[in-house]
């Protein structure tokens, strides 16, 4: 099953792998207008940063940052989805109003009790991410008895949540409810793989986003020290992932991944 891939626009001065790449305006928007061209069907705009050990930033720093860049884009593409990631309802809402059409959202709701009801109040899909703590605190706690199974569990529980928040509106959302293992997120090596083992098991709760691009679990198995380098070692997993129910791909090497995806699905069109 190929996915759909969801191009990867960090406005930020820190983000793990581009940061400061495309901190202005100008620049997040001419990289978006290029995703897009290499295959995105989707685009992920986002201001802060969640890299282990990163630090929030304040609303309006956020809404500075990805606000035009949400508006330049929309002003020359008016129909390519944008997600907006943030895990602050007012980013979420502002965002939806200056042209944005889904939330990504990596505490699951867990970090603004708002965030479902902006997402039901406006009808537009939302993808959960399973996280413990802050990305400043989550790479201190990784003990699960039974990774997979916790995961799961939380990701039900949350998909559950926001179902509840639709029925006490009395509202008719209609909108896809995505999750998100997190890979990467509060989660060793050896546990970020057996997750990615086990996604058929996670799909049964809702379909499933997938972020592996240029983590650092990649790095440890790879040996690739930088993040910016990552992008081989990202398509080649995404390829051996071909069999596993993902229904989006989040990358930052859109090209790249569109290519080996295309060649591994069907290979005997190349001989």
């Amino acid at each position: 099953m190929k996915p759909l891939l969801m191009g990867i626009v960090n406005c930020t001065p820190d983000s793990f792998s581009d940061g400061g790449l495309y901190f202005t305006p100008a620049s997040a928007v001419d990289h978006a207008l290029r995703l897009v061209d290499d295959g995105a069907s989707f685009l992920d705009v986002g201001g802060e940063s969640t890299r282990p050990g990163s630090y929030g930033v304040s609303l309006q720093d956020e809404l500075q940052r990805v606000i035009p860049v949400i508006r330049g884009i929309r002003s020359h593409n008016s129909s390519i989805p944008i997600s907006i990631d943030t895990s602050k309802a007012d980013v979420a809402e502002r965002a939806l109003d200056a042209g944005a059409s889904m939330i990504n959202d990596v505490t699951a709701g867990t970090g603004d009790a708002r965030m479902f009801s902006v997402a039901v109040e406006r009808n537009v899909p939302i993808v959960l991410m399973h996280m413990r703590g802050t990305p400043r605190t989550m790479q201190d706690n990784t003990h699960y008895d039974d990774v997979v199974g916790e995961v799961k569990v939380f990701l039900q529980e949350r998909v559950t949540s926001i179902k509840e928040v639709s029925a006490a509106s009395h509202s008719s959302y209609s909108q896809q409810i995505y999750i998100d293992p997190g890979i990467g997120f509060s989660k060793t090596v050896s546990q970020c793989l057996t997750l990615l083992q086990s996604l058929d098991q996670l799909a049964a709760v809702s379909p499933l986003v997938v972020g592996i691009s240029r983590k650092s679990f990649l790095g440890k198995i790879s040996g690739i020290e930088h993040a910016a380098e990552r992008d081989s070692v990202t398509a080649v997993l995404h390829a051996m992932l071909l069999n596993k129910p993902i229904t989006i791909a989040r990358v930052h090497n859109v090209a790249l991944v569109a290519r080996v995806l295309e060649l591994a699905a069907e290979p005997a069109s190349y001989r």
